[in-house]
Order: C-alpha cells, then sequence, then structure tokens
C-alpha cells in the first residue's frame, strides 16, 4: 500500500531549475482514510524512506547530465582533420 499510495501522491518540482522536489504530501490523509490504512506510521514510514531513494536518484541523474553537457560544451564542438594537399 505504501508503494501504491505514494504513486496517488503528486510529484512537487522547483519551477526555475526543474529540480525535483519530493512529493506533495497534503493529501496523505485522504488517502489513508480512503484505503482505510490500519498502520498510517508504519506506511507513512516507508514512503518516506522511498521518497529519499527516489530524490537522490534523480538528483543524481540530473547532475550525470549536467556534466555530461558541460564537458560537450567545454570540447569547442567537434574536431575536424582534413587532409590537404597543396
Amino acid at each position: 500500500m505504501a508503494f501504491f499510495i505514494s504513486g496517488l501522491l503528486e510529484d512537487r518540482w522547483e519551477g526555475m531549475s526543474g529540480t525535483y522536489m519530493g512529493k506533495d504530501w497534503s493529501n496523505l490523509e485522504y488517502f489513508f482514510n480512503l484505503y482505510q490504512i490500519e498502520e498510517p506510521k508504519t506506511i507513512l514510514y516507508i514512503m518516506k524512506m522511498y521518497e529519499g531513494v527516489t530524490v537522490n536518484y534523480r538528483h543524481e541523474e540530473s547532475e550525470r547530465k549536467r556534466k555530461a553537457e558541460e564537458r560537450k560544451s567545454a570540447g569547442g564542438g567537434k574536431n575536424f582533420t582534413h587532409n590537404v594537399k597543396g
């Protein structure tokens, strides 16, 4: 149930940079009541652990892409060699 409810919560993104900020937890109580969760503390604990893994993964991916773009732009474009005689 923790992963199911986690999937129902909306994601929050930072507007300017597009950084993933985690889940919007404002509807959590509604979903706990709707699905009659008997152990909300345990489910919330699992959800927060899962969110931490997700945030870290998305941060690492964005850093990897940023560094790849920096390497690409730092190279100054493609280098061509031509055999010109004359």
